[in-house]
């Protein structure tokens, strides 16, 4: 799976479909599922709001409404959709990736950081906190299968924040990581070629 280019055009064209058009499926789908109509409530309506997020996630942004310039590239990462959006420094290139956020509001953080440096085949190294909830953790892991960095990361100028890959794709599209954002290894190794040391970032 690669990042998505768009047009504006393009894009307004292929995301006509309304919300209706989503959730009506849901609905039909939670009522066959269950016979409990209370449940088939709940289930319609977490599907609902699924779509709902699946949607919006993949609407264009304008980098105004996050940057004050786009010197270096900018990437900004949206914890609710559970995206990041990312434009070069002359705007000709901007991709979309699906990301994995934070698994609770705790360990999620907001602001604006930037990129200080690239890595190629990271190794992981638990944080304090990560090593005080679960003290059987490694002291560290080399590059590789079972990294939890995956194949690439880009390094935050906030102490232990990453961008990185991973190899457990089951994690992208969910809150699963311990406060990091996290792409599938083919689009960390595509945005990695893309971002620069420099690079601003917003999490939001």
């Amino acid at each position: 799976m690669t990042g998505k280019s768009f047009s504006r055009r393009g894009f307004v064209l292929s995301g006509s479909v309304g919300l209706a058009t989503l959730s009506a499926p849901a609905i039909l789908r939670a009522q066959t599922a269950t016979n409990d109509p209370a449940l088939a409530e709940d289930l319609a309506a977490e599907q609902r709001e699924t779509a709902s997020r699946n949607l919006s996630s993949f609407r264009m942004l304008d980098w105004r409404e996050h940057f004050p310039n786009t010197k270096n590239g900018v990437l900004l990462c949206d914890t609710v959709s559970r995206v990041a959006h990312f434009w070069s420094e002359d705007e000709s290139i901007y991709k979309i990736y699906p990301t994995s956020v934070p698994i609770s509001e705790e360990l999620t953080k907001r602001g604006m950081t930037r990129v200080i440096r690239k890595v190629e085949g990271p190794t992981w190294t638990p944080t304090p906190s990560m090593r005080e909830r679960d003290p059987s953790l490694p002291v560290t892991v080399p590059a590789g299968p079972k990294n939890p960095l995956g194949t690439h990361a880009l390094y935050l100028s906030w102490q232990y924040y990453r961008v990185h890959g991973t190899h457990d794709t089951r994690k992208i599209g969910r809150r699963s990581s311990d406060g990091c954002i996290g792409l599938y290894n083919a689009q960390i190794a595509e945005l990695f070629s893309l971002a620069k040391v420099g690079t601003q970032v917003k999490l939001v």
